[in-house]
């Protein structure tokens, strides 16, 4: 079994979307609308992200999703390239057995980032 899609709900589209083309390395999906009420991603195993436009969502304080770097060094580079585009991402630390960082996506959700130390 594999994890097919993720829905969520966000209050930018594009802007969501932008992030996790131009930062996470996700594709858009071609042969799926993509407008700013909704689009769709995936990943190299087309596991798919969809974002739908919403402006009554509020996500609990944990929720999450989380983006899994092979080395230290992706993160603090990925670090680098967020605060560069303006994205306040919050300072990596070590955190049991991860680098990891957290921030918040303009869409109105937050993002995990680590690698296994």
């Amino acid at each position: 079994m594999k994890l097919n899609h993720i829905n969520l709900g966000v209050s930018d589209v594009e802007n969501t979307i932008a992030l996790f083309t131009n930062y996470f390395g996700l594709r858009v999906v071609a042969d799926m609308p993509h407008n700013t009420h909704m689009a769709f991603t995936n990943d190299d195993n087309e596991m798919l992200i969809s974002v739908f436009k919403a402006t009554d969502v509020v996500y609990p304080k944990i929720f999450h999703i989380g983006f899994l770097q092979d080395t230290v060094q992706q993160v603090s580079t990925l670090h680098q390239k967020l605060e560069a585009g303006g994205l306040n991402p919050g300072q990596p630390k070590e955190e049991y057995g991860r680098f990891v960082f957290y921030f918040d996506a303009p869409g109105g959700f937050m993002i995990e980032v680590s690698a296994i130390v």
